[in-house]
């Protein structure tokens, strides 16, 4: 997976870990893979009850290596805004 534009992308090598598919639950759960700016595992859930969806997303990480360490910051703002972006996606599917 690359992330950015084509001229300024960052690899970002990961695996699926885990899956759940049930009728009222489905997810995945990634986790990073050597070459990747940072080293942990991020996990989606989408449950349906009744009238509502609900998306739980939880992630921990530590930096891959001494440049992300040295850009924390930026390197938690981003993954703060790709969050609000997940969450906002699916806002869009469920009014869809």
């Amino acid at each position: 997976m690359a992330f950015g534009s084509p001229l300024a992308g960052v690899v970002i090598p990961c695996r699926v870990v885990w899956t759940v598919e049930q009728s009222d639950r489905q997810g995945f759960a990634y986790g990073t893979l050597p070459g990747h700016p940072e080293r942990g595992e991020e996990a989606f859930l989408v449950e349906r009850a009744n009238d509502s969806v609900t998306l739980s997303i939880r992630a921990f990480s530590k930096p891959g290596d001494r440049l992300v360490r040295a850009a924390s910051g930026i390197s938690r703002l981003i993954q703060s805004q790709l969050t609000d972006r997940y969450g906002r996606s699916l806002a869009d599917l469920v009014r869809a």
